[in-house]
């Protein structure tokens, strides 16, 4: 498969979105609504030449009694097994949540490189909330828009920098 690369995050901070965007398709749904995304979804992305997998997840709810998160919980949880990367994308304008923390403190945990994305920056105002984000203890947090490709070049040059090399065949 090459190198993979896990979208995972809560629900409703852009994880499609920014499937779609590295993708350069409209293969995830998107919507408003929580928990549209419940199986993993998989795309190739191709930047500068290389090329890699991405796997978009559903939102990840830690502790939570419901079945059907609990099911997305299963598959964020294998989709972070299987890659080599994890972009963990969170949402600028709501800043860090518990559920966030919780996250990232799992994803710390895991031994996996993490790139730590502050989606829905979608003017320059918005990027003065990255600082709130290096309190996850994941490194500089990417200010982007999935929605206009706003510093997703920036995101995707630190992808191919953080990638393992592939092997040669």
């Amino acid at each position: 498969m090459g190198n993979l690369v896990a979208i995972v995050g809560r629900p409703n901070v852009g994880k499609s979105t920014l499937f779609n965007r590295l993708t350069n398709s409209r293969q995830a749904i998107v919507s408003d609504e929580a928990g549209t995304t419940r199986d993993r979804q998989y795309g190739k992305c191709e930047w500068t030449g290389h090329e890699f997998s991405v796997v978009d997840t559903g939102g990840w709810v830690v502790n939570s009694d419901d079945i059907f998160e609990e099911e997305i919980r299963k598959q964020v949880v294998i989709a972070t097994e299987e890659a080599d990367l994890v972009l963990f994308v969170c949402d600028i304008k709501n800043g860090v949540t518990d559920w966030d923390m919780d996250v990232a403190q799992i994803l710390r945990r895991a031994k996996l490189p993490v790139i730590l994305v502050a989606n829905k920056a979608d003017d320059n105002k918005d990027h003065y909330g990255q600082y709130e984000f290096y309190k996850l203890g994941l490194g500089d947090p990417y200010p982007i828009s999935a929605a206009t490709g706003s510093g997703t070049g920036d995101l995707l040059d630190k992808i191919i920098e953080t990638l393992p090399p592939k092997p040669k065949d």
